[in-house]
């Protein structure tokens, strides 16, 4: 529920500044808007169904709304093929205040000012976020035990211990900045047991790492500190408390970091072992400790602390004076584009498998906290903005990049689209957007029941 309130303000926050971009644009160029909606009054993209808002009022020539089908907004500008598919006004001459009679220059920046509002609200609100809390960056050469990897990642050729040092042959200085070109990568190389290696890796990676969309690719790699036993386990009434450091088996098996001790319990499947712990500074011996047939003992992971993890890791937290926050929050919105041409490349190549976990809303609710953090909150709220404006500009009819493809030829054609060519490039482009929207969100909807 807290990630769903969080999409929920998000999106209504996203929409609105969408929305009053196009609305102020076109106010400004004295043309009409005749509704103003956050959210849709009918069932989108099905402008004849189910006609109705949950509040509305009219002030001057606008009305001002709130729909019922919480996954977009829309504002109707006069002398315009849009959502609403009314085409009535069209058959009619142009009057001064329609979209329709104004310069091709006029127009273009009206359909533009949705996607202009959203890139500078994300410039906005990444410059106060990092002027308000900073960020932390983890330097990457400070994880002397190396990493922790995840099944996931020792799928991809990655092992626990590794030292990351490049991708694609280009070192980071940050953790997070190598992650973060790992989805279209094609080359890693690291440090293994005093060598160096270098690995490619799997074309289809991002359908891999869905498929294990629950597990972290990597961590920090650090010891066994137990939190407790899982309920209703053979092992809930063991004599393992929480704060307990696991560092033996059986009295034989030397232990230093976690994946060893997952490693190390395949060997005694549907057995009983000893475990040798470090309790208040002193060694004791967890006697009668059951591993099940694929090797689980049901003991669970302390979790780390960010003061804990700093005796693992070097984090250099940066504190941003106010212009510089702004021009930091720049490049952020930068990276984010760069992001989402490399994500829509992959979507287009099948081999990569992106295409089959397409999601929808459930999907992006996903990415937000599960804790209402207001600075992570901003951040997530950020990314999507620029999400919005990126998948916008595309130039796919019903979206503003369509408006702005056919403005643009006009505009260098002088020719404009027939009124007859518009509205079925408008029925084509929300039926696309229709397709892909049950594409996605049915996406989702199969991944509640098959995980």
């Amino acid at each position: 529920m807290i990630q769903a309130g969080q999409l929920l303000l998000s999106l209504s926050i996203l929409i609105a500044f969408h929305e009053g971009g196009h609305f102020i644009a076109a106010r400004i160029f004295k043309t009409r808007v005749e509704k103003f909606y956050l959210f849709f009054d009918f069932l989108f993209p099905l402008p004849g169904l189910l006609n109705f808002s949950l509040f509305k009022k009219k002030i001057g020539d606008t009305e001002y709304g709130l729909g019922w089908f919480p996954l977009g907004g829309y504002v109707q500008i006069s002398g315009m093929i849009d959502e609403s598919l009314d085409t009535e006004a069209m058959k009619k001459p142009a009057e001064p205040w329609e979209f329709r009679s104004k310069p091709a220059w006029q127009r273009l920046i009206i359909m533009l000012g949705g996607i202009i509002v959203n890139v500078v609200l994300a410039f906005v609100i990444y410059g106060f976020v990092l002027f308000t809390w900073g960020e932390d960056k983890t330097v990457l050469t400070s994880f002397k035990n190396g990493i922790a990897a995840s099944e996931s990642a020792q799928a991809l050729g990655f092992k626990s211990g590794d030292k990351l040092i490049s991708v694609d042959g280009v070192e980071y200085k940050y953790y997070e900045e190598f992650v973060s070109k790992l989805l279209s990568a094609k080359q890693v190389t690291v440090e293994r047991d005093g060598q160096i290696k270098k690995f490619n890796l799997p074309v289809d990676l991002i359908d891999r790492l869905a498929k294990k969309e629950k597990q972290s690719l990597m961590g920090v790699r650090r010891p066994f500190v137990v939190d407790g036993t899982s309920k209703g386990t053979k092992n809930e009434k063991v004599a393992i408390k929480s704060g307990d450091k696991i560092v033996g088996i059986n009295d034989s098996i030397k232990l230093e970091y976690i994946d060893e001790f997952l490693s190390n319990t395949q060997k005694f499947k549907n057995k009983n072992i000893n475990l040798n712990v470090i309790r208040n500074g002193t060694e004791t011996t967890i006697t009668n400790v059951y591993v099940d047939s694929i090797g689980r003992t049901y003991l669970e992971i302390k979790p780390i602390s960010d003061a804990e993890l700093k005796n693992y890791v070097e984090i250099i937290h940066f504190d941003y004076g106010f212009f510089k926050s702004f021009g930091v929050g720049a490049v952020k919105c930068w990276e984010a584009v760069v992001m989402q041409v490399e994500q829509l490349g992959l979507m287009f190549k099948p081999s990569t498998g992106a295409y089959k976990h397409m999601g929808g809303f459930i999907s992006i609710g996903k990415v937000f906290n599960k804790e209402w953090i207001w600075e992570d909150f901003w951040k997530m709220t950020a990314l999507i903005s620029m999400m919005l404006a990126f998948m916008n500009l595309l130039p796919i009819p019903a979206l503003d990049g369509g408006h702005v493809l056919f403005t643009l030829w006009e505009m260098i054609t002088r020719r404009a689209p027939s009124v007859k060519f518009l509205t079925y490039a408008q029925y084509v482009g929300m039926a696309f957007l229709l397709l892909l929207m049950l594409y996605a969100n049915g996406n989702d909807i199969v991944k509640l029941f098959t995980k």
